[in-house]
């Protein structure tokens, strides 16, 4: 049965929650096993917080480290890819490094003149040349010979997704000196939990491919640091996200969401995602050894997101739920969110690096639409037949 939804309603945002009873914050691979080699960190402190649980295990530490950050700068490279929600991160990431003072040498996949590279974030790359950036093209499995002759203190590789893709950029980058290795890797590796969010050290699928590159890095570099993000929104991004709910809303369709619309999600500016990143370049001995969600502290439910599109928009809403299975709906095809709840905390980001985010869902979606409007497609033509074939099936008219 469909259910309708107006405008009206609240729109539902979620503060992390504090007192949740499960893992330390903190990586498992926090590294403290280390301490004999304590004399490679700078300028630390430690704070000492202990937990008890009414579990099995009454008592567990969680060691906090603040790093000073330093102020040599960094040459870093960063491989990124062509495609995908993620692309974008590498862009804004490189950005704000050489607004710090840093250098950076942006490779990514592929051949400059393809098709891609016309597209958002790529066809901005103007903006990293003008900042004092370096970017070229190429295969990722040939980075020595791309990239021959060149040195870095950080490597990134924001680009694969499995072990093949990433050990040849890993292997260079040892090869070369390189003295911390960072990876984009996805909060899409964690186990779905009857407990969100998920927090980092939470139990993950080990036939992920993520899981296999982390596990890899951790072997060859003694100085590592994980990331993993879930959907993101900001200018130069590629893939839908608000997108899709603006298509709809800006035609006065209504918009099927998928079961309840109660799902929490997370939805982080990129700005806070490339702002943890430059925080692990400059507080290297801090992100050492570390699992950070790279994800805004606040959660979404799914109506909400709908909900909050459209005062952007200033237009009117009308949402229709309907079950998936029922109607033989694919729904990866037919809405471009997890049908469940998907939701991490960016809690070791904020113990250990210091990071605070800056996503206002509210005032971030007003600035996407205002360019959604400038780039004309609040008027392109589209099809919905997905949408058509959902609506007819649980009789929601649609205005012609």
């Amino acid at each position: 049965m469909a259910t309708l939804c107006s405008s009206s309603a609240s729109s539902l945002l979620f503060s992390s929650p504090i007192s949740k009873p499960k893992s330390p914050s903190l990586s498992p691979s926090l590294r403290l096993s280390s301490l004999s080699s304590l004399s490679h960190f700078s300028s630390l402190s430690f704070s000492f917080h202990t937990f008890n649980y009414c579990t099995s295990t009454s008592r567990r530490q969680s060691f906090s480290l603040k790093a000073s950050a330093s102020s040599a700068k960094k040459k870093v490279v960063i491989v990124n890819t062509n495609s995908g929600g993620h692309a974008v991160i590498g862009f804004y990431f490189a950005k704000e490094l050489l607004g710090s003072g840093h250098e950076v040498t942006i490779l990514t996949v592929g051949d400059e003149g393809s098709d891609k590279m016309k597209k958002p974030p790529f066809n901005r790359f103007s903006e990293i040349v003008t900042a004092g950036g370096k970017t070229v093209w190429g295969n990722p499995s040939d980075i020595g010979k791309v990239l021959e002759g060149e040195e870095a203190d950080v490597v990134l590789d924001n680009n694969g997704k499995d072990l093949d893709t990433v050990r040849p950029v890993v292997d260079w980058a040892k090869s070369i000196g390189v003295k911390q290795f960072l990876y984009i890797s996805s909060a899409g590796i964690y186990k779905p939990t009857d407990e969100p969010p998920h927090v980092e050290g939470d139990v993950v699928k080990a036939d992920a491919g993520h899981v296999g590159v982390e596990k890899y890095i951790e072997e060859i570099f003694g100085s590592w640091a994980i990331f993993r993000p879930q959907y993101m929104i900001g200018s130069g991004n590629n893939k839908d996200c608000e997108e899709w709910f603006f298509d709809r809303i800006v035609r006065k369709r209504p918009v099927p969401i998928p079961g309840s619309g109660m799902q929490l999600t997370n939805i982080a500016h990129v700005r806070d995602l490339s702002s943890m990143l430059t925080l692990a370049v400059e507080k290297p001995d801090a992100a050492r050894g570390n699992i950070f969600n790279c994800v805004s502290d606040r959660a979404v439910t799914l109506d909400g997101l709908a909900k909050l599109c459209a005062q952007a928009a200033g237009l009117p809403l009308e949402i229709v739920h309907y079950d998936p299975k029922a109607l033989g709906i694919d729904a990866k095809k037919a809405f471009p969110f997890r049908n469940m709840h998907f939701y991490a905390e960016p809690r070791a980001a904020k113990e250990i690096l210091g990071w605070g985010g800056t996503t206002n869902l509210p005032a971030d979606l007003k600035e996407r639409f205002e360019e959604y409007v400038k780039i004309g497609r609040d008027k392109k033509p589209m099809a919905f037949e997905l949408d058509d074939k959902i609506l007819e099936s649980i009789k929601v008219p649609v205005a012609a």
